[in-house]
């Protein structure tokens, strides 16, 4: 049995330092790809402490800016439901 972490849905908090670890995911086609996607795609650069998707686009709150830095330059460019983030 597998148990799986909740993360929080906020990405936006004041903490000058933590701006850095937030990643931006942009042309994301949310009609198909949903919250627990984007936590799985995303979880594999590092411990993800906050997800949030919007229309169209999502941000991922990591615990540090090094895990954010690997997933922009490892997601960025990627096809993901028919769309290029």
């Amino acid at each position: 049995m597998s148990l799986k972490v909740q993360t929080s849905n906020i990405t936006n908090k004041n903490d000058p330092k933590s701006i850095n670890s937030r990643v931006f995911i942009g042309n994301l086609n949310t009609a198909v790809v949903k919250k627990s996607d984007v936590e799985t795609i995303f979880s594999k650069y590092g411990r993800v402490v906050g997800c949030s998707v919007h229309k169209g686009y999502a941000f991922v709150q990591y615990s540090n800016e090094r895990h954010a830095r690997a997933a922009v330059l490892g997601e960025n460019g990627r096809l993901l439901a028919g769309q290029t983030l």
